[in-house]
């Protein structure tokens, strides 16, 4: 396991250098001049420009810019300073990723208990009227995209029934991110039900649980220890790889609730061309993934003591 692991880790240095240099090239090789952009219409004198290009290190090769960069992360885990306000890269991710970890964690945790709850349901009763159900459910909620699902909770559960609030005032509080968070699991969530529907369906036709109820199991055990373990294989590698993605894919979601996280800031750094902003929010994005990939292969053994790493 020692050596999988030193390995694994390893492997996680060239794609993380590969991805951050896609990444650097998209935003530092593209037309357009942030420095530029901080004057607006009522531009500046050259000299100003170029001024501000070399104080960031904009007037070199981007290939330079990016190695600089690294040099910064790997050595003092100096993400830049942000053009427009001068501050540094670090205090914005500080602030903004705080928010949109409990925002994701809470709609993980959601997308994860009722997903798989539905998909079991679902799987242990394939073909009839609880299974035709929890699918005609799942596809609704794959269907209907995330700012109309996220206007349709604002009405019924804020100002209808005044159950939640419409917006999120105070982002430690739990309960007003019960309703953003709803929102941004529940794509996710219908695809958890579907394929744990699916993974527990197939397993009720092997023949290993064919050979532990012949044995006379206890169904609880059957379910519980046999088939849950074996079904939660696949699942399990689409929720490791999904936490990212909701980090990720909150924009639209912390734009309808007044969340200021993660999403809220890439939206503006693309908008003002704040590369150093964008840069460093999508580096710590790829870490995540890379991480939660490790994480789930090591999941893996957990679930089928068969699977042996060498």
């Amino acid at each position: 396991m020692g050596r999988y692991v030193a390995r694994r880790l390893l492997q996680m240095i060239p794609v993380f250098i590969g991805t951050t240099l896609l990444i650097f090239l998209m935003v530092y090789a593209l037309p357009g001049d942030p420095v530029r952009g901080l004057f607006g219409d009522k531009g500046a004198s050259p000299a100003v420009l170029e001024s501000l290009r070399h104080e960031y290190g904009l007037d070199k090769p981007v290939l330079v810019q990016y190695w600089d960069y690294m040099q910064n992360i790997v050595l003092h885990f100096d993400f830049g300073t942000q053009i427009a306000s001068g501050r540094p890269v670090t205090d914005i991710l500080g602030e903004a990723f705080p928010v949109t970890l409990r925002l994701a964690g809470l709609a993980f945790l959601i997308e994860a208990t009722l997903g798989i709850l539905l998909g079991v349901v679902a799987g242990l009763r394939a073909g009839k009227a609880a299974d035709t159900a929890v699918l005609f459910l799942t596809l609704l909620l794959i269907s209907v995209p995330v700012f109309v699902l996220g206007y349709i909770f604002q009405t019924v559960f804020a100002f209808q029934l005044g159950w939640l609030e419409p917006s999120v005032v105070d982002d430690t509080d739990f309960m007003q991110l019960l309703m953003p968070a709803l929102v941004l699991a529940c794509a996710s969530l219908a695809y958890v039900a579907r394929l744990t529907r699916t993974s527990v369906a197939e397993n009720m036709r092997a023949d290993y649980l064919r050979t532990a109820v012949a044995k006379g199991l206890p169904r609880r055990r059957i379910i519980s220890v046999h088939l849950m373990r074996n079904s939660l294989i696949p699942v399990v590698t689409f929720l490791g790889t999904d936490i990212g993605a909701l980090m990720g894919g909150a924009i639209v979601t912390e734009g309808i609730f007044n969340i200021h996280g993660v999403g809220g800031t890439i939206y503006e750094s693309i908008v003002r061309r704040e590369g150093t902003t964008l840069v460093g929010l999508v580096t710590i994005l790829v870490l995540v993934y890379l991480v939660m990939s490790l994480i789930v292969d090591l999941l893996y053994a957990v679930l089928d003591p068969r699977i042996r790493y060498a």
